[in-house]
């Protein structure tokens, strides 16, 4: 298992690199450009300023000449200094990590505390009420937009109840909050971005849930047990659900990217301090360090998902386990 760890790593290596060339292409082929978007609301401005502005930020170079002065810089773990206010990246990024990774653990947890057996529930019940009903709400989730979702949930319960926080992670006054407080306040203002966050996962999941437990319950392996005279419960338990987990993986080590990306629309409405909104903030300012700096950490963040799902593959089935060591 160790190997197998080490050999994914190794090829996370090239990826990253070839993720990071084509990112920085893509934003400087984007229109506009930092020093536009600094001097477009002065008119006073001089073309001489202008340039004077580009040899600051070093945009009078090729774009080959920047990416190779960047990925310098990146080798050192020094994503340089953020075009808008100067300070650097890195620490632009610290500061709003923890917020992003918080919300989106504990999505992912709701999503496999809910979606899970919410699928193999179906499954075992195929053509019940709860099976038409589950049905109906996975069709809600995917046709949902999530921004619709967000502002509908905060005009219900911000607005007109007026029982949740619509913005922030905290109030102004938290330092003046015992502990506990500081913690259900906390929990306040995070319930709505993470149920919004997800949401869609809930769905999407549950449904890969029902496919996979339908199949495996219809396997040979099943009946078999069943005939022994083994509980129903034990059989799905111990029989079924472990196999009908292994497509489940897969999936749930492909949504962590989505969470990630969803990110930037539920923390710009929500006004969360995290790294969507910061990637929303950097792109229309066109701070392009500060952009490939946040680039950089979800691709590392979407590689090393996938990382747990191929991982978690051998813990879920044991003949991946005997064929590693062989």
């Amino acid at each position: 298992m160790f190997a197998f760890i080490g050999k994914r790593l190794a090829q996370m290596v090239p990826l990253l690199f070839g993720i990071t060339i084509i990112t920085f292409a893509v934003i400087h082929l984007a229109p506009g450009s930092p020093v536009e978007a600094e001097t477009a609301m002065s008119l006073k401005v001089s073309a001489q300023a202008r340039e004077n502005l580009k040899k600051l930020y070093g945009l009078d170079k090729p774009v080959y000449v920047q990416y190779g002065q960047w990925l310098g810089r990146f080798v050192r773990l020094d994503f340089g200094k953020s075009f808008v206010d100067g300070r650097d990246v890195i620490k632009k990024i610290a500061e709003r990590i923890p917020v992003t990774l918080a919300i989106n653990i504990l999505s992912l947890f709701l999503i496999i505390v809910v979606a899970i057996p919410l699928g193999v529930i179906s499954a075992t019940k195929q053509y019940s009420l709860f099976d038409k009903i589950s049905t109906v709400f996975v069709f809600v989730g995917f046709s949902t937009p999530t921004f619709w979702l967000a502002l509908l949930l905060m005009i219900f319960f911000g607005v007109q109840l007026g029982i949740l926080p619509i913005s922030g992670i905290q109030r102004i006054d938290v330092s003046g909050m015992d502990p506990a407080a500081r913690v259900l306040d906390w929990g306040r203002h995070l319930l709505l971005p993470v149920f919004v966050s997800a949401f869609g996962g809930i769905a999407g999941l549950s449904r890969y849930s029902r496919s996979s437990m339908l199949e495996v319950i219809r396997q040979d392996y099943i009946r078999t047990a069943r005939a022994k005279g083994l509980p129903e419960k034990i059989v799905i338990r111990r029989h079924a659900l472990r196999n009908a987990l292994l497509p489940v993986v897969t999936i749930l080590g492909l949504a962590v990217p989505g969470l990630i990306g969803g990110g930037v629309i539920f923390e710009t409405i929500f006004a969360i301090p995290g790294m969507g909104q910061l990637y929303y903030q950097s792109v229309m300012a066109r701070d392009y360090p500060t952009i490939m700096g946040i680039m950089v950490i979800f691709a590392v963040l979407t590689l090393l998902g996938n990382l747990l799902a191929d991982v978690s593959y051998g813990l879920v089935d044991p003949r991946i386990r005997v064929s590693g060591r062989k």
